[in-house]
């Protein structure tokens, strides 16, 4: 009977840690975010629009970013982009060419494959998606209400080799 205890014990104790490692999640930091890392584009219209991301890997709580649309063989957009940590979480603050101010989002969901940044007083958009997607693959989406109309746009990139 003694056997039948420790035995019973012990397959108790292995479930309930393996329960317990199971149910920690990987904590929200920018290191997480290391995914992100490199250069990556999406050629769109047959080449005739290209969206261009570098992201900077993670150091010292920062991920530092920018991004470039070239349409019809010209720059028409490009952006600032930090993703920080503050005492207040995790945001993501961008610097679009056309604005004076930059506009921060504040981390709204966090997996290790998944990060989503929101901002509901913005004007468009209002969250913000990047998603590790599989072989070489990230995709980004924007999304939220314009004009009283819910609209989104999605960018699934490729990696690049970052050129000098």
């Amino acid at each position: 009977m003694k056997i039948i205890l420790t035995v019973f014990f012990a397959f108790f104790l292995f479930v309930l840690l393996q329960a317990q490692a199971l149910g920690q999640e990987t904590k929200a930091s920018t290191d997480a975010l290391g995914w992100m890392a490199g250069c990556w584009e999406l050629n769109a219209r047959n080449g005739a629009m290209v969206i261009s991301e570098q992201w900077m890997k993670p150091a010292g709580g920062t991920l530092i970013g920018m991004s470039r649309t070239v349409s019809g063989g010209k720059t028409v957009a490009w952006e600032f982009i930090r993703i920080v940590t503050d005492a207040e979480g995790i945001s993501y603050v961008a610097k679009p060419h056309q604005n004076k101010e930059e506009t921060v989002f504040k981390i709204a969901k966090f997996s290790p494959a998944e990060v989503v940044f929101e901002n509901p007083a913005h004007d468009f958009p209002q969250r913000i998606i990047y998603r590790k997607g599989e072989a070489d693959s990230l995709f980004a989406r924007i999304e939220g209400t314009r004009n009283g109309k819910p609209g989104g746009m999605d960018i699934p990139m490729k990696r690049i080799k970052c050129e000098p």
